[in-house]
């Protein structure tokens, strides 16, 4: 048995180590494929973005790692792209011309500050509720609303290859300070956009990235959200969101038993070239 990962970074944005370093450690631990995401340029600076002049080297290299390591493990090129109406989507211009095998499509950033900046939903708790108080005059409904409402913008008309971390709001409702996953309008945001993504037949991460660095008590997506996604057969791949090479299958176990536990039994995987649906086990995937 073995694993894949599509959702990691390295040191061309705010991943720790140079490509090569997470090759080696996946072809350690018997993956049978990695692919590399690192957060594609943005129209305005951030600490986290690639450089747009730095694209072309990233591809570059990720695709001459694939050739130097081909007997050993299978390489992929993507980009984790956000989706930021009016600047960026996973089918801008210059995201489609990069040659990449596949996108996973982020919400980041909600809206706009009065001052101009982008509202990171995902930063540091102050920063979050900066946003809530300032753009939203702390309405949670609505904010989180708006959240909900840009993925599905996103899959509407810049769909990706892969959903990343679908509810990666809750990050800062660990103690339920602003909303509750049970109340009725939160449901039917997530089911909203649920439906779609089947319309769309995109992919969706189960992505571990806030369980292992104890940011949530869940994977992205969680237990109530995978049931749902089940019973509209959406199809699911496992990532976590890597950062350093010690966290590229970084409580993989847990998610595939939990993925088990809500009916799946396959994730899709990209190999040879082509996504397609193989076999889940708690211990990784096989045929």
């Amino acid at each position: 048995m073995s694993w894949t990962n599509y959702h990691s970074h390295c040191a061309y944005c705010d991943g720790s180590d140079l490509p090569v370093v997470y090759v080696a450690e996946a072809i350690a631990q018997g993956f049978a494929a990695y692919g590399f995401s690192s957060h594609a340029p943005i129209p305005f600076p951030t600490t986290w973005n690639m450089q747009m002049d730095k694209l072309p080297a990233y591809v570059a290299e990720i695709k001459a790692l694939r050739n130097q390591y081909q007997a050993q493990i299978q390489i992929y090129v993507g980009l984790e792209v956000d989706f930021i109406p009016g600047l960026i989507g996973p089918r801008s211009k210059f995201i489609q011309e990069a040659g990449l095998d596949y996108t996973v499509g982020s919400v980041h950033f909600v809206d706009v500050l009065p001052d101009g900046r982008h509202w990171e939903i995902d930063n540091k708790p102050a920063v979050f509720a900066e946003g809530w108080e300032q753009i939203f005059k702390k309405d949670t409904r609505a904010a989180v609303t708006r959240y909900f409402e840009l993925t599905r913008q996103m899959v509407r008309e810049q769909c990706p290859t892969i959903v990343g971390h679908l509810d990666k709001i809750k990050m800062q409702n660990t103690n339920r300070f602003y909303f509750a996953e049970t109340e009725d309008w939160y449901q039917e945001e997530v089911l909203k956009t649920l439906r779609e993504i089947a319309a769309a037949g995109a992919i969706v991460e189960v992505n571990t990235r806030g369980l292992y660095q104890n940011k949530t008590t869940e994977v992205y997506p969680g237990r109530w959200i995978l049931a749902q996604m089940k019973a509209l057969q959406i199809p699911v791949t496992i990532n976590s969101d890597a950062h350093k090479p010690r966290e590229i299958a970084g409580k993989f176990d847990y998610a595939a038993q939990l993925l088990l536990e809500t009916g799946y039994q396959q994730v899709q995987v990209l190999l040879n070239g082509t996504w397609q649906p193989i076999k889940l086990t708690t211990a990784g995937i096989g045929r």
